[in-house]
């Protein structure tokens, strides 16, 4: 079952649409999935789905929601891209953060204070699953083609729980420098796991439309598959 819920923010100065995805039995935990620069669009709505579909409880807060609530565009579109470029400029992730915290408390207090709760980012919520895991208790974080995570290892150390990166070698927007660096501070850290993909690009893994590359997608998402199964039961 799907359905668009309300979430408070913390300090309850407002509150934002989330897209919902209920698995057919109790849920074995909650993933909050965190969007691109593009919404919470077709593409990911389906990854909520696919995750219902494993038995969990798929939640994907609107972020852009104090910029331009329920806005959903499409990355083969340039003019849309060019937006979405556009809203990612003005995006305060300290914010994004504190509402992807509210949503993680959100499933806890439906599921109960013994449940688990992931995060999968894609894009720029690459970027921020792996905020979350340094700032937030969530028990695991999956992103895939983070972006600027090289710019965020000083967080390292706050790491307390497994994170498992999708790194796609020929990322147009993270160079060989960037992830140089990221497996330079972060393959000793003992939460932290990284897969590259070679000859892939950044989007590798939509759902939809012309980034996707069919079989490495397949691929990282057995590994995350495999990943939530071993780290939220």
């Amino acid at each position: 079952m799907t359905n668009t819920t309300k979430i408070a923010t913390l300090t309850s100065d407002g509150e934002f649409t989330a897209y919902r995805a209920t698995p057919a039995g109790t849920p074995k935990a909650a993933i909050v999935v965190i969007q691109e620069i593009f919404g919470v669009n077709a593409g990911i709505r389906r990854k909520c789905d696919t995750l219902a579909e494993a038995g969990y409880l798929a939640i994907a807060p609107d972020l852009f929601w104090r910029l331009e609530p329920g806005i959903e565009l499409d990355p083969d579109i340039k003019p849309e891209m060019d937006r979405a470029l556009g809203l990612m400029g003005q995006f305060d992730q300290d914010k994004g953060i504190a509402d992807i915290e509210a949503t993680i408390r959100a499933a806890r207090v439906e599921l109960g204070d013994d449940a688990k709760v992931g995060v999968v980012g894609y894009c720029l919520g690459g970027r921020l699953a792996f905020m979350t895991a340094a700032r937030t208790d969530v028990d695991a974080s999956v992103g895939y083609y983070g972006v600027g995570i090289d710019g965020l290892l000083a967080e390292k150390h706050a790491i307390a729980h497994p994170v498992l990166l999708h790194v796609p070698e020929e990322d147009h927007f993270v160079d060989k420098a960037a992830q140089a660096a990221m497996h330079a501070g972060l393959d000793d850290h003992p939460k932290v796991t990284i897969y590259d993909y070679a000859g892939e690009d950044h989007g590798f893994a939509t759902e939809f439309g012309e980034r996707r590359s069919d079989a490495s997608a397949k691929l990282a998402d057995e590994r995350t598959a495999k990943f939530f199964a071993e780290n939220l039961g």
